[in-house]
């Protein structure tokens, strides 16, 4: 299984009727001894990310047994959940699959390994990439996540910290701090996350630019994995990758997760997406990527234009600037990439009002990005007629691929999705007016 998967049945210690307890995040590698998992009160289960020679193949969540878990019934019980996933990978390498995993882990690997080649040629050619992280009023997330790209390993990039609508000087004088000429400071004056895109695109100088939100911190190989998707071709307009959650803290969080979180329906296997399938490109579902981790070539950029000022945070739309750009990279003639190696790890809103507030959000930006298509391509409308009953069936709140739903779900949830795809057309009608008046007023 490559999917996060939320057990449940009698083996399950946490449900509604038990109470909620959070999940504790672990990451493990399976060519190094797996380690034992403690218990120590706070946590009843563990959300594991599984790697193999660094590279993601899955990730499960697993009960903590009275006790703590032994390494050797930690390897029994990632076996059962992820063993499809691993033979695949021996498979594809033309060597034989072990036939289980004990505690030891896997020892060394050969450094011919696929994966690990892939990631060399792609260090080999190393495009320049410039990283651009807008930030709106989250001083402590922006310095989290530029601490994280401090650690990257890759030879060739730099950091363009969009500041959107500033108060204060203090992230111009930490970004000075950090001691690094290829970390940047820029002012964006006018609220609004597209805008905030569009000036560090400006500001980049990078054959590659990347987008990374002020509350993600991206693995180490996050730039690799990003170069290793744009080396499969030069039609590869776009990569994008896996956002996993940092904390399972709260109900809140666990439940964005179960309801497929930020990577819904991905997983860990890499696709190339084109405007011949393997689906529509009108039919934006997660598996095209999302904003908060993606990279466009520069001409391709240019090609599809700028982000569309009326999307995206800070407008009456709330969002879905990302999503339109996705779009119009396949209806192009490019493709996107992705990437599950490219991952970042996402700080989920603590509380349900937050978490409803992003799920209005989303959903108003989901109709007001067709609307933004409609009026950029009105021959959509017709093949978007087709697509209508999926779509429908899709949007509805459901048990995610990942597994039944555990956690309550707030009735605020289920309307405030619905009010918001019935507001997303008029809201970006407002955004259109709003920046005509702009347009005015400066001129």
């Amino acid at each position: 299984m490559t999917a996060p998967r939320f057990l449940s049945g009698p083996a399950a210690r946490t449900n509604i009727a038990d109470g909620f307890h959070p999940l504790k995040i672990i990451e493990v590698e399976l060519c190094n001894p797996l380690p034992a998992i403690d218990d120590d009160g706070t946590y009843q289960r563990a959300w594991v990310l599984v790697r193999l020679l660094t590279e993601p193949i899955g990730a499960c969540v697993v009960d903590i047994d009275p006790g703590g878990l032994t390494p050797d019934r930690l390897g029994e019980v990632l076996w059962r959940e992820l063993g499809e996933a691993l033979v695949s990978r021996f498979e594809a390498a033309d060597l034989a699959a072990p036939p289980g995993l004990t505690g030891g882990g896997l020892g060394t690997l050969s450094e011919s390994w696929p994966f690990l080649q892939r990631r060399g040629k792609a260090f080999r050619s190393a495009p320049s990439i410039s990283v651009v992280i807008c930030t709106y009023n989250r001083p402590d997330r922006l310095k989290a996540c530029l601490k994280h790209m401090q650690r990257q390993h890759y030879p060739a990039f730099e950091v363009v910290v969009v500041d959107n609508n500033p108060h204060t000087d203090e992230l111009r004088a930490h970004v000075a701090s950090v001691g690094n000429p290829d970390f940047r400071y820029v002012v964006e004056p006018h609220v609004g996350l597209s805008r905030a895109r569009n000036t560090g695109v400006a500001a980049a100088t990078g054959d590659i630019v990347a987008f990374l939100d002020d509350d993600e911190e991206p693995d180490v190989f996050w730039l690799a994995g990003l170069a290793a998707g744009f080396a499969k071709g030069c039609d590869i307009g776009c990569v994008t990758g896996l956002i996993l959650p940092a904390r399972l803290d709260t109900a809140a969080q666990v439940l964005l997760e179960e309801l497929g979180g930020h990577s819904k329906e991905r997983g860990f296997n890499p696709t190339v997406f084109s405007a011949g399938g393997p689906q529509s490109p009108l039919y934006p579902r997660p598996p095209f990527g999302a904003g908060g981790n993606m990279a466009f070539r520069r001409e391709t950029l240019a090609k599809i234009g700028r982000f569309d000022t009326a999307l995206g945070a800070g407008t009456p739309a709330r969002g879905a600037e990302d999503t339109l750009a996705l779009t119009l990279v396949m209806l192009a003639g490019d493709k996107i990439a992705y990437e599950p190696a490219a991952f970042v790890w996402h700080h989920h809103y603590p509380d349900f009002a937050g978490l409803a507030r992003q799920q209005h959000g989303y959903m108003v930006g989901l109709t007001a990005y067709y609307t933004a298509l409609i009026c950029r391509r009105p021959w959509v409308l017709i093949a978007l007629m087709r697509l209508l009953p999926a779509a429908i069936r899709y949007l509805g709140i459901s048990p995610s691929p990942a597994g039944p739903i555990t956690t309550k779900m707030p009735p605020e949830l289920t309307s405030g999705r619905i009010r918001g795809m019935l507001t997303g057309p008029a809201a970006y009608l407002r955004g259109i007016i709003r920046n005509a008046t702009h347009r005015a007023r400066h001129a």
